[in-house]
Protein backbone atom coordinates (compact mmCIF):
# COMPACT_ATOMS: atom_id res chain seq x y z
CA UNK A 1 0.00 0.00 0.00
CA UNK A 2 1.47 3.39 -0.93
CA UNK A 3 1.20 6.64 1.06
CA UNK A 4 -1.73 7.85 -1.02
CA UNK A 5 -3.76 4.74 -0.15
CA UNK A 6 -2.94 4.96 3.55
CA UNK A 7 -4.10 8.58 3.71
CA UNK A 8 -7.50 7.62 2.33
CA UNK A 9 -8.15 5.12 5.12
CA UNK A 10 -10.34 6.61 7.82
CA UNK A 11 -10.33 4.91 11.20
CA UNK A 12 -13.83 4.12 12.38
CA UNK A 13 -15.03 3.58 15.91
CA UNK A 14 -15.51 0.05 17.12
CA UNK A 15 -18.96 -1.22 16.02
CA UNK A 16 -20.00 -1.87 19.64
CA UNK A 17 -19.09 1.69 20.62
CA UNK A 18 -20.91 3.05 17.59
CA UNK A 19 -23.99 0.97 18.46
CA UNK A 20 -23.91 2.29 22.03
CA UNK A 21 -23.65 5.90 20.84
CA UNK A 22 -26.58 5.41 18.47
CA UNK A 23 -28.56 3.72 21.24
CA UNK A 24 -27.91 6.73 23.48
CA UNK A 25 -29.02 9.09 20.69
CA UNK A 26 -32.20 7.02 20.36
CA UNK A 27 -32.88 7.40 24.10
CA UNK A 28 -32.19 11.13 23.86
CA UNK A 29 -34.72 11.42 21.02
CA UNK A 30 -37.47 10.60 23.56
CA UNK A 31 -36.42 13.46 25.87
CA UNK A 32 -36.69 17.24 25.60
CA UNK A 33 -33.13 17.35 24.18
CA UNK A 34 -32.37 19.39 21.08
CA UNK A 35 -29.67 19.31 18.43
CA UNK A 36 -28.27 15.87 19.17
CA UNK A 37 -25.00 15.06 17.40
CA UNK A 38 -22.89 11.91 17.43
CA UNK A 39 -19.25 12.51 16.49
CA UNK A 40 -16.69 9.79 15.75
CA UNK A 41 -13.48 11.10 17.36
CA UNK A 42 -11.63 7.79 17.49
CA UNK A 43 -9.02 8.84 14.91
CA UNK A 44 -8.48 12.19 16.65
CA UNK A 45 -8.15 11.40 20.34
CA UNK A 46 -7.47 8.54 22.76
CA UNK A 47 -10.05 9.79 25.30
CA UNK A 48 -13.05 8.16 23.60
CA UNK A 49 -14.29 6.77 20.31
CA UNK A 50 -17.47 8.82 20.12
CA UNK A 51 -19.07 11.90 21.59
CA UNK A 52 -22.82 12.26 21.91
CA UNK A 53 -23.72 15.93 22.36
CA UNK A 54 -27.15 17.41 23.04
CA UNK A 55 -28.77 20.47 24.59
CA UNK A 56 -31.55 21.19 27.03
CA UNK A 57 -33.16 24.53 27.74
CA UNK A 58 -33.06 24.50 31.54
CA UNK A 59 -31.86 22.58 34.61
CA UNK A 60 -34.97 20.44 34.73
CA UNK A 61 -34.45 19.31 31.13
CA UNK A 62 -30.76 18.59 31.69
CA UNK A 63 -31.60 16.42 34.70
CA UNK A 64 -34.37 14.64 32.77
CA UNK A 65 -32.10 13.93 29.80
CA UNK A 66 -29.24 12.58 31.94
CA UNK A 67 -31.62 10.55 34.12
CA UNK A 68 -33.35 8.99 31.10
CA UNK A 69 -30.02 7.98 29.56
CA UNK A 70 -28.86 6.47 32.85
CA UNK A 71 -32.15 4.66 33.49
CA UNK A 72 -32.51 3.17 30.00
CA UNK A 73 -28.92 2.01 29.80
CA UNK A 74 -28.97 0.61 33.33
CA UNK A 75 -32.09 -1.39 32.35
CA UNK A 76 -29.97 -2.84 29.52
CA UNK A 77 -27.13 -3.67 31.94
CA UNK A 78 -24.92 -0.76 30.85
CA UNK A 79 -23.61 1.57 33.53
CA UNK A 80 -21.59 4.74 33.16
CA UNK A 81 -18.06 4.61 34.49
CA UNK A 82 -18.53 8.07 35.99
CA UNK A 83 -20.32 11.35 35.56
CA UNK A 84 -19.19 14.92 36.03
CA UNK A 85 -21.02 18.22 36.34
CA UNK A 86 -24.64 18.77 37.18
CA UNK A 87 -27.69 20.51 35.81
CA UNK A 88 -26.95 23.68 37.80
CA UNK A 89 -23.55 24.01 36.09
CA UNK A 90 -25.13 23.69 32.65
CA UNK A 91 -23.01 20.72 31.61
CA UNK A 92 -23.29 17.04 32.51
CA UNK A 93 -20.79 14.52 31.18
CA UNK A 94 -21.63 10.81 31.29
CA UNK A 95 -18.64 8.54 30.66
CA UNK A 96 -19.48 5.18 29.10
CA UNK A 97 -15.85 4.34 28.31
CA UNK A 98 -15.58 4.59 24.55
CA UNK A 99 -18.65 6.85 24.43
CA UNK A 100 -18.85 10.17 26.24
CA UNK A 101 -22.19 11.97 26.49
CA UNK A 102 -22.25 15.76 26.85
CA UNK A 103 -25.57 17.23 27.99
CA UNK A 104 -25.36 21.02 27.80
CA UNK A 105 -27.64 23.93 28.40
CA UNK A 106 -27.80 26.15 25.33
CA UNK A 107 -25.45 28.82 26.69
CA UNK A 108 -22.72 26.37 27.77
CA UNK A 109 -22.91 24.54 24.46
CA UNK A 110 -22.49 27.81 22.56
CA UNK A 111 -19.56 28.76 24.82
CA UNK A 112 -17.63 25.46 24.56
CA UNK A 113 -18.51 24.77 20.89
CA UNK A 114 -17.43 21.11 20.98
CA UNK A 115 -18.61 20.54 17.42
CA UNK A 116 -16.29 23.32 16.24
CA UNK A 117 -13.38 22.09 18.36
CA UNK A 118 -13.84 18.58 16.93
CA UNK A 119 -14.65 19.76 13.39
CA UNK A 120 -12.37 17.10 11.88
CA UNK A 121 -14.50 14.35 13.44
CA UNK A 122 -16.93 12.42 11.30
CA UNK A 123 -20.56 13.22 12.07
CA UNK A 124 -22.27 9.86 12.54
CA UNK A 125 -25.72 11.28 13.30
CA UNK A 126 -27.33 14.69 13.65
CA UNK A 127 -30.88 15.17 14.93
CA UNK A 128 -32.12 18.74 14.76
Amino acid sequence: MDDEDSESIVAMADPQSRDLALRIADVIADTPAADTVVLDIQALSPIADLFVICSGENERQLRAIAREIGDKLTEAGIRSERSEGDAASGWIVLDYGAVMVHVFDVEQRAFYRLEDRWSDAQTVLAIQ
